[in-house]
């Protein structure tokens, strides 16, 4: 049995959802959810969901088509609603309690991980060892909550990011979803004064990813902790495959999962 209150808190929080990322066309029940059912987001981009192991940087993975056009739209009206960016403000944090948009942003990232095709990248630093590889390791997959904080920025043509490796205040798998403008993130790694024995002479240092909107980007292991990552967006400094993409508004969200605080 479902305690009325509970039931209700379910209702309105499948009602933020509805408008969040649209109905779900695989249940018409207004029953409360189970946890491991599916998030009520248009099937339609599910077989387009590919992973591709970027080469050269262990840990770091890219589905390029995680958010159909559609829920890109609706995912952008759900952050608008919330009325946290200004001309003088173009960031929030929040820890604890999402949003229930955000919450359910969290489910898609772990069942796009879950049934997503796996394209493991080929270069240095990848063995056949790596063909068994996942997004994110069980033990981090599994974690509940997956995230419990967010960060949702917004940058104007020619802001980007400097170069740095998040805090260590949060737990290892952080992703990233990219909407509205593209840009390119550079990944550079940290060196060590042993770090060519370790890593090899002929691995890159330099690794860059294009994050087309409505891209997911997951971050574990060696990517969370041993690369920087960046984003340039002044002149010039935005180029893939030959060309300089055009920059617009860009908004991201960042989900990543706190530490438990030592007893």
């Amino acid at each position: 049995m479902v305690a009325a209150a509970s039931y209700d808190d379910e209702l309105r929080s499948r009602e933020a959802l509805r408008e969040a990322f649209g109905d779900s066309s695989e249940s018409e029940s207004d029953a409360p959810r189970e946890v491991a059912s599916p998030p009520p987001v248009g099937g339609a981009g599910r077989e387009r969901w590919r992973w591709e192991a970027v080469a050269g940087v262990r840990g770091l993975w890219l589905c390029p088509d995680f958010l159909s056009s559609d829920d890109q739209s609706r995912l952008l009206a759900a952050i608008q609603r919330e009325g946290w960016f200004s001309d003088a403000n173009n960031q929030a944090m929040r820890f604890g309690d999402l949003p229930p948009w955000a919450v359910e942003l969290s489910a898609l990232v772990r069942e796009c991980i879950c049934i997503g095709d796996v394209n493991v990248g080929i270069g240095p630093g990848w063995t056949n060892e790596d063909e068994d590889a996942s997004p994110l390791p069980s033990d981090l997959l599994w974690r509940e909550p997956l995230f419990d904080q967010l960060i949702a920025n917004r940058y104007k043509p020619g802001e980007g990011i400097c170069a740095h490796v998040d805090l260590m205040r949060f737990d290892d798998g952080i992703a990233i979803v990219s909407l509205e403008s593209a840009c390119v993130m550079r990944f550079s790694r940290e060196c060590a004064a042993n770090d060519t024995q370790k890593h090899g002479e002929n691995e890159p240092t330099d690794v860059p990813v294009c994050l087309n909107p409505g891209s997911l980007v997951v971050m574990s292991g060696d990517a969370r902790y041993h690369w920087k990552h960046e984003i340039n967006r002044k002149p010039g400094a935005q180029l893939w495959n030959g060309r300089e993409l055009d920059q617009d508004r860009r908004t991201s969200v960042t989900l990543r999962k706190m530490k438990a605080s030592p007893n």
